[in-house]
């Protein structure tokens, strides 16, 4: 594995690769570095990503861009309870997300941004059902510009991975309030199978029932 300054040994003045075979493992390696380097937000470190996503620690530059995606009448009208009061409460939901995620504990919540722009378009997170250390309920939002691009089904397939991967955890729950059909849609494109209906919930802001889905995982953890 490339440290720093093996790294630099092989990279110009100008940013090109130099004295590696194009097309090498090595040469990809250090490309997909060069590449990255600056791009998205300033310090952000990606946990994982996709075709067209990356997720990682959120950082205090996000918290306009967390609090105005959570403004949305969409995410207000379906996790009312996950909007925030004001910027200082996002900016204090940041720090504990980053938190968690430096201490690797649950809830486990991630900043979600566009590859190609670097913006930020949505959060994933999970957190622990109480009394099963091996059980999560896992949650994941894309705001309203980029709804209906099939990115929250690609989040959630490598968030579950991700997830399941690093804390062991083999059964996921999702929790969706009745009449939020397209949020049903992207668990069960996920393979996630539909086992009951929960009324009188905290988190169901209308007492019309909580859907509640179920994936099972044969995991063993890094």
């Amino acid at each position: 594995m490339f440290t720093t300054c093996m790294i630099a040994d092989v990279v110009n003045e100008s940013g090109e690769i130099a004295l590696l075979r194009e097309g090498s493992i090595a040469w990809q390696l250090v490309k997909t570095i060069i590449e990255n380097k600056g791009d998205g937000k300033n310090g952000m470190e990606y946990l994982f990503e996709t075709e067209h996503l990356r997720a990682g620690k959120f950082e205090t530059e996000d918290a306009k861009c967390l609090y105005e995606n959570h403004l949305e009448e969409e995410a207000k009208k379906w996790i009312p309870n996950e909007s925030y009061a004001d910027m200082e409460e996002t900016q204090g939901a940041i720090k504990f997300y980053a938190d968690c995620v430096n201490n690797k504990h649950l809830p486990y919540v991630l900043a979600v941004e566009l590859k190609e722009t670097g913006e930020l378009i949505g959060d994933t997170g999970v957190n622990e059902v109480e009394g099963n250390f091996n059980e999560a309920e896992i949650g994941y939002g894309i705001c309203k510009k980029y709804s209906g691009s099939g990115y929250a089904t690609e989040l959630l397939k490598a968030m579950t991975e991700f997830i399941t991967r690093t804390f062991g955890i083999n059964i996921l729950f999702g929790r969706v309030v009745r009449g939020n059909h397209a949020s049903v849609r992207v668990l069960e494109k996920n393979g996630f199978e539909f086992v009951k209906e929960e009324f009188g919930a905290e988190d169901d802001p209308y007492g019309n029932g909580m859907l509640i889905y179920k994936k099972e995982y044969e995991t063993e953890q890094e």
